[in-house]
């Protein structure tokens, strides 16, 4: 039921009806009074909200700007591209979104609390103000009336006409005051309809227009949106179809964890202890080391898993020493010297493994004193009867004991690489050549190509062993059974494989040949010319074989410390033999020139295959006899080059090319 309507002509009789429905005009208007002004303080409240919230969506979106995506790898696909700059894109988005709600917010003062605060204070404060006046009015035209009719009769004409005059003035001015209150509070209900609705109307439409600026903003959006949804998607199947792949080289690493050792610059790193004499009292003080072979520089930076790591020290190594156990209070340490600094620098490696990798990085050495005093003195004549010697496991504790009587002095041991070059060599030729002339010759010429040290090492040790074998009668020890023990030891593989297995058979021969004519092989130098085979023949395929494979390829001839520019060995270098030098003209062309060997120093080469070759391993290269290779250079596996054919980049045997 609707307010009833006020007649102006009831303002004149001012009856009991007229009053009620009045009041019920003036209580509406009371009640929305506190309604609009609720309104404008609930406004205000969603004003400062929408602001704050601005706000953090503004300091959301600058986050969102600011993250970069690090991907794994050194190049990004398409995809992780995409996700990378999806972050942006939001960020973008968001702001675009808030710069908006920004002119929303700031229109919202204007057209919803200054409109209503507006009507509230000039309409119905004015009705409020009527209503005073009314009420006053009233209370005096009342209180005027009740005064005049308690005129006495008795008063003069004049004076009463006079009373009536001004009480006609009271009550027309009492009418006029009504007639306006109630004017303005019909008007302020009327007002009330469209003042009141209509910044409500502008506010709601200010949301439309933001909301509508987001839904243009999605319609832009969609096609980035399309794009990222694949992106992730496809990012989402590579991450499950590696993570098996991952899971399961990880599981190997628990199980070997020295089979897989990260690909590294450096030929060592790792953590050591370095022993630091400071006032009198010794510290051990724990480093991160890296060493390179290439220029014996060792670098140590002092760091610590919590504090982190300081500046680091350099130095160029001159040699590395074990460090025997009783000689210090720890345990697998090592001595270093240095170059560029007097002292030696003892470490210690975390374990015998790690100092066993350490010292074989390094090029390290025993502390030994020279073997050759203990063979140089013939065993005593009871010895040498012994069942099963050099054969059956000693006594370890005697065992001990005679190694470190023979290891009291510290000598320097020759190049490592120049033994097992010739270990290779050895069971090369024991393996190629049927004739058992040929292959006398040929240990006898590859003897003599050892380091001075060396050599003399291995006769000495042959004499005795030949001095052993006389009495095999007695002590059962043949020559066989000599190479059988030996052969393993002195001809030890670089790398413990299958193939090195196979080829043990081989060492026991050569060290067979060495003991039976250890002095025909050592007491004269090899004649110019014999012995030497055309390194071409031993290794030469016929078509109608098996295709060879990169496991037969031909091995290196010698190993060469330096070479010149063309691949050739210069006299007088170190590691090249006196007796070489000796005869270099009568070698020269079949020896010291070898064309398949090359400089390991060149890289970008062009080069042409020798033999042909089949690839064993999807890394290497398949190719046929006089194939071109181009950007030829050395790799990280030893004895093999990389390089690239018909638009495929992959390993080649080192000695199958020779470089154009």
């Amino acid at each position: 039921m609707g307010l009833p309507a006020l007649e102006f002509s009831d303002c004149y009789l001012d009856s009991p009806q007229f009053r009620e429905r009045l009041k019920s005009h003036e209580l509406e208007l009371e009640k929305t009074n506190k309604f609009i002004k609720e309104l404008i303080k609930d406004g205000k409240t969603l004003i400062q909200a929408l602001r704050s919230l601005s706000t953090a969506k503004r300091k959301f979106a600058e986050s969102l700007n600011q993250f970069k995506f690090q991907c794994i790898g050194d190049a990004e696909t398409d995809d992780e591209m995409c996700i990378a700059k999806s972050l942006q894109e939001f960020a973008a988005v968001l702001k675009n979104m808030e710069d908006e709600r920004s002119r929303m917010v700031e229109n919202a003062s204007e057209v919803l609390i200054t409109p209503l605060e507006k009507f509230r204070k000039e309409q119905i404060g004015a009705a409020k103000e009527a209503k005073k006046k009314y009420d006053k009015e009233t209370e005096k035209y009342c209180g005027f009336l009740e005064k005049h009719l308690s005129l006495s009769s008795k008063k003069k004409e004049s004076q009463l006409i006079e009373a009536d005059s001004q009480v006609d003035q009271v009550r027309q001015h009492f009418y006029e005051v009504s007639l306006e209150y109630v004017f303005k509070v019909q008007e302020v209900q009327e007002r009330k309809m469209f003042e009141f609705v209509e910044p409500l109307l502008a506010f709601l439409q200010g949301l439309f227009t933001y909301y509508h600026h987001g839904y243009d903003l999605a319609k832009d959006f969609s096609h980035f949106k399309t794009n990222l949804t694949i992106s992730i998607q496809n990012t989402r199947n590579r991450f499950e179809s590696t993570r098996a792949e991952v899971e399961s080289l990880m599981e190997k690493m628990k199980e070997n964890p020295h089979e897989h050792k990260n690909v590294s610059p450096h030929t060592m790193e790792g953590y050591l202890f370095v022993q630091e004499k400071r006032s009198f009292v010794s510290t051990w003080v724990k480093y991160y080391c890296t060493y390179q072979r290439e220029s014996r520089r060792v670098t140590m930076v002092p760091f610590d898993q919590k504090s982190g790591g300081k500046a680091e020290d350099v130095f160029t190594l001159k040699s590395c020493t074990r460090r025997k156990t009783e000689s210090i209070e720890k345990r697998f340490c090592l001595d270093l010297e240095a170059v560029d600094r007097s002292g030696v620098i003892t470490m210690q490696a975390l374990s015998e493994e790690d100092r066993r990798l350490w010292m074989e990085a390094m090029d390290g050495r025993e502390p030994v004193g020279s073997l050759g005093t203990l063979l140089l003195g013939e065993p005593k004549p009871s010895s040498l009867f012994l069942q099963g010697l050099y054969r059956i496991v000693g006594v370890n504790s005697r065992v001990q004991k005679l190694l470190s009587l023979a290891m009291g002095k510290t000598t320097q041991w020759t190049n490592s690489e120049a033994r097992a070059s010739s270990k290779r060599l050895c069971n090369m030729y024991a393996k190629h050549l049927d004739n058992p002339e040929a292959r006398i010759l040929e240990v006898q010429s590859l003897v003599h190509r050892l380091p001075e040290k060396n050599r003399q090492m291995l006769e000495l040790l042959m004499k005795h062993l030949a001095n052993v074998a006389s009495h095999h009668q007695e002590n059962l020890m043949t020559v066989a059974n000599l190479g059988v023990v030996f052969g393993p030891t002195l001809l030890r593989p670089q790398e413990e494989t299958v193939a090195a297995i196979m080829d043990i058979k081989f060492q026991n021969v050569v060290v067979e040949i060495l003991i039976e004519n250890h002095e025909r092989i050592f007491n004269e130098l090899p004649v110019p010319g014999e012995g030497q085979q055309n390194p071409s023949l031993p290794w030469k395929r016929s078509a109608e074989n098996k295709t060879p494979s990169c496991s037969e390829r031909p091995l290196t001839l010698f190993h060469m410390p330096q070479s010149t520019e063309k691949g050739e060995m210069s006299p007088g270098t170190p590691g090249f033999p006196q007796a070489a030098q000796n005869s270099l003209p009568h070698l020269e062309s079949s020896v010291w020139k070898p064309t398949v060997l090359c400089p390991r120093s060149s890289s970008g080469r062009k080069a042409r295959a020798l033999y042909a070759c089949k690839a064993e391993h999807e890394s290497e290269l398949s190719f046929s006899t006089g194939a071109m290779f181009e950007n030829v250079h050395p790799s990280r596996e030893p004895g093999w080059l990389e390089g690239s054919l018909d638009g495929r980049t992959g390993l080649i045997p080192e000695n199958y090319v020779e470089f154009l």
